[in-house]
């Protein structure tokens, strides 16, 4: 995600996030995850029917870690990626989780205790030595960042040649019968729900429009395939609404 610029913005419509110039819409994220940060598990769990544990789990297997092994968990929110790692990795593991939103990293500090360490810092530029981590993973925010392959090259590069990265993201149903139907969710009564939990229904209206204006699975995959990673898979899960990427770094560390 983009650093912060000193000076504030005018608030905008959520709806016009995803379009906004880079830094601008750092800027928004940034305010929009500090806002629900008290609440965002919570709403996780009603607004996925407690399906994102499942969704995690099934991306954490993706990584292939073994236990003793480094994990790194960017933009992990409230830590539940980092926490799935943790589970892998074992007592003689280490996983690092960074977020460049505060408030979510001090409500994953409360649940993660210790399990992690955790490191507010920017996702376009990881405060790692390259070859570091057996896998990188990110949840659900590949959406919010400023610029998609920038991020996807430095977890890359921070990643251990044969060392995987993970992206578990929102997608569009892939179902003609189901999309009409996710269509009506997602765009009327997951903002309702939201405004009824948080209190606030606009910054729910940010999700349909964050994800109307994400790249397709072919344009995701690609962005894998410049950043040096092989064996790209693109795995969907509940009728598409969901969708897992990974890809293996290669031994040469360059695109192949």
């Amino acid at each position: 995600m983009a650093s912060l610029p000193a000076t504030e913005t005018p608030a905008a419509p959520m709806t016009d996030v995803p379009l906004m110039p880079p830094v601008v819409k750092a800027r928004h994220v940034h305010r929009l995850f500090s806002s629900v940060a008290p609440t965002y598990d919570l709403l996780n769990t009603v607004l996925s029917f407690g399906l994102h544990k499942r969704w995690r789990r099934l991306a954490t297997d993706a990584c292939h870690l073994a236990p003793g092994g480094v994990a790194l968990d960017v933009a992990t929110g409230t830590g539940d990626f980092a926490l799935e790692a943790r589970r892998r990795v074992g007592p003689n593991g280490r996983v690092v989780a960074t977020d460049f939103c505060g408030p979510m990293l001090r409500a994953g500090g409360k649940k993660l205790r210790g399990k992690a360490a955790m490191l507010e810092s920017d996702a376009l530029a990881l405060p790692f030595p390259d070859e570091t981590f057996d896998a990188a993973t990110m949840g659900f925010a590949l959406r919010n960042v400023a610029d998609i392959p920038q991020t996807l090259s430095e977890m890359a590069r921070v990643v251990k040649p044969g060392g995987r990265v993970v992206q578990l993201e929102l997608s569009r149903p892939t179902s003609p019968l189901f999309r009409p139907l996710y269509a009506l969710y997602f765009q009327h009564l997951l903002p309702t729900v939201g405004r009824l939990i948080h209190g606030r229904k606009e910054n729910y209206a940010y999700l349909p429009a964050s994800l109307r204006a994400f790249a397709s699975r072919e344009e995701v995959a690609a962005m894998f395939h410049n950043a040096g990673l092989r064996d790209v898979t693109v795995r969907d899960l509940t009728f598409g609404i969901v969708t897992i990427y990974a890809g293996t770094k290669s031994a040469e560390g360059g695109a192949p």
